[in-house]
């Protein structure tokens, strides 16, 4: 099954709300990211994804994240149960668009929400998702490429101390 959608999400400049701009320290999530998908995600703390976050919709999103004083660097983040895998807990699981040599729990991690991409779904098998996530990961890199979207990946959220 391939999965076609439009690789331009979100209108040609943020719009309200965004950017959502959150930051938190990244702890640890379910361990399924890299493992079973083999896309590794950044959790959020729950405080951030219960209260910060508790006025968008469940779904899929894009923009810029930055773990400490590295590079900023695109993202696609879930914000929600994860019905695949029948969670519980509402979570906040953000994909950073590059390949890490190691895992950074306990680091601060900055990210900007930029628009939406998709709602969340439940899937008939795990390669389902992982093509959906795919999907997403390649619209978050074309839709950032757009000079609103790109501009803020040089904001004075992510070059404050």
């Amino acid at each position: 099954m391939t999965t076609m959608r439009d690789l331009i999400v979100g209108p040609d400049t943020p719009t309200p709300p965004y950017p959502i701009l959150v930051e938190g320290t990244v702890v640890e999530g379910f361990g399924r990211g890299g493992k079973q998908l083999g896309i590794p995600t950044a959790n959020l703390p729950s405080s951030v994804v219960d209260q910060a976050l508790e006025n968008i919709p469940i779904g899929v999103y894009y923009g810029w994240a930055q773990v400490q004083d590295d590079i900023v660097r695109p993202m696609v983040m879930s914000l929600g149960w994860n019905p695949y895998f029948k969670n519980e807990k509402r979570s906040g699981e953000v994909h950073i668009i590059h390949e890490f040599k190691e895992d950074f729990y306990g680091n601060n991690m900055k990210v900007a929400i930029l628009a939406y991409i998709r709602a969340e779904k439940d899937y008939t098998s795990l390669e389902a998702l992982v093509e959906d996530i795919q999907c997403d990961i390649r619209a978050a890199q074309e839709s950032l490429k757009r000079a609103e979207y790109a501009a803020v990946q040089n904001s004075s959220f992510f070059n404050q101390s």
